[in-house]
């Protein structure tokens, strides 16, 4: 399974439900063209037997080249997760076909965990969001929002003075430096925004009569958000490439 994020590009080798070996490296340099020393390439030799394959990206000029070395690695099946598989979720969107493959997998992920309950999905990485579905398996909407390197950057490159600062927690609350002032606003505004916009969802929920609803989060921000936030939530390691995986599932038994 391939996950190309924007930022970094997750392989995992599954035997049905465990992950046998996981390599991260730079989406970036993968769109360059720097395949031999990717790490890649080693990953699909140690696996030779390796049946089919599962692309999960949002990043279309990198998918054309790892869907390539992919088959050129003898690797025939390879199943690009979009919208037009059959989901085990209904999704109600207004263009289907925009919907992320990164989104749709972590809902996948999210409904073979909690097949009955209500689930707000958040995947806290170079973008961040949010999605909800009902208990019944209705997708009921979202939200995009910038993650905390994209904020960073964004203070950074539209203003004259304030530096880049890397957004990590390092034990204060209120910052005493431009520096700190900068990484403190982001990282304690992300965990009050995911907060704020949690509660209301939890609480839009409970006016439609659903449940108390699962909170699912992953992404490479997670580990540092996830336990300062205020709700209980279930921290998933590979969430989006474990979600993919039962989507491959689902549509090879269907297909």
């Amino acid at each position: 399974m391939v996950e190309i994020g924007n930022t970094t590009t997750t392989c995992a080798v599954f035997h049905q439900e465990d992950p046998l070996e996981v390599l991260r490296i730079s989406t970036q340099s993968i769109g360059d063209g720097d395949f031999l020393n990717s790490g890649l390439p080693r990953l699909l030799d140690v696996f030779q037997n390796t049946g089919a394959a599962v692309l999960c990206s949002v990043v279309p000029t990198v998918s054309e080249a790892v869907t390539g070395m992919l088959h050129q690695s003898g690797i025939a099946d390879v199943l690009l997760i979009s919208s037009n598989l059959k989901l085990p979720f209904e999704l109600q969107y207004e263009n289907p076909e925009s919907f992320g493959s990164d989104r749709i997998a972590l809902c996948a992920a999210g409904r073979k965990l909690f097949p009955q309950r209500p689930l707000i999905a958040l995947d806290i990485g170079t973008a961040l969001t949010v999605d909800v579905l009902s208990a019944s398996g209705l997708y009921a909407g979202g939200f995009i929002m910038p993650g905390l390197d994209i904020m960073a950057r964004s203070l950074h490159e539209g203003t004259a003075q304030l530096p880049h600062v890397r957004a990590v927690h390092r034990g204060e609350f209120l910052g005493r430096s431009t520096a700190s002032c900068i990484r403190n606003g982001i990282f304690w505004g992300c965990v009050a925004g995911i907060d704020g916009l949690t509660a209301r969802i939890v609480r839009d929920l409970r006016e439609q009569g659903e449940e108390e609803p699962a909170v699912l989060v992953t992404g490479g921000s997670a580990p540092a958000i996830a336990p300062f936030l205020e709700r209980e939530v279930i921290q998933l390691e590979l969430a989006v490439a474990r979600g993919a995986r039962y989507l491959y599932e689902l549509n090879a038994s269907y297909g």
